[in-house]
């Protein structure tokens, strides 16, 4: 995970996404029609992620919100919102921003 450390990140929008009773709910779109088999739900900090990757965050940037937000210690947060993008990446919820993406190359 060390190799994203400064890296920027972007939710994906190939998802459709609504909030309800507090939790968001998110359901990939593949190939213009909603993968109802991958429904994905977020709570609370989860949401907060989320929006917060509307536009493209680091992860120290995300990791400095969420500890913030919940008045949390510092390190716990760090863990947990790194593996929580991690499975964000994986299933195709973050992304990095294209800019970014072509920058690197």
């Amino acid at each position: 995970m060390a190799t994203l450390e400064g890296q920027s990140f972007v939710r994906t929008r190939s998802v459709a996404a609504r909030v309800v009773a507090g939790e968001t709910l998110l359901v990939p779109i593949r190939a213009r029609v909603g993968d109802l088999a991958s429904i994905y739900s977020f709570n609370g900090t989860g949401s907060s992620i989320w929006k917060l990757l509307e536009t493209p965050k680091t992860i120290a940037e995300l990791v400095e919100a969420v500890a913030e937000e919940y008045d949390a210690e510092h390190d716990r947060v760090a863990r947990d919102v790194k593996e929580f993008l991690d499975e964000m990446l994986s299933v195709g919820l973050a992304e990095v921003p294209t800019s970014a993406a072509m920058a690197a190359d």
